[in-house]
């Protein structure tokens, strides 16, 4: 069925520019939460490593456009996000199979 997606803007860490794409996106709270699968691939996507060099990103839920700051979740807090996100799209359990690095989940707070 269909799921929620949201539109993130990053700036490019190499390039400085502005790049937009979809992302499946949960919520905790008022903040959105989002996974840096890259389908299981070895690295993690050059969206999330942008934002950890630029952690001010702007979003996109349906009309609604929002200033936010990323931040990884860890410990307790990215295990229940993580099982949450994995019950909205349950193929990332199989994307972390697929690789050896932790697949990193990003809290989006909303300003």
């Amino acid at each position: 069925g269909p799921v929620p997606t949201l539109l993130l803007t990053t700036t490019g860490r190499k390039s400085g520019k502005s790049i937009t794409l979809p992302l499946i996106y949960g919520k905790s709270g008022k903040d959105y939460v989002v996974i840096a699968s890259k389908g299981g691939a070895p690295a993690h996507p050059a969206w999330y490593l942008n934002l950890c060099t630029n952690p001010e990103v702007s979003i996109q839920v349906e009309a609604k456009r929002m200033l936010a700051t990323a931040r990884t979740a860890t410990g307790a807090e990215r295990t229940a996000l993580w099982e949450q996100l994995v019950e909205i799209y349950p193929p990332y359990t199989e994307y972390q199979q697929r690789t050896s690095r932790e697949i990193p989940v990003v809290i989006l707070e909303t300003k």
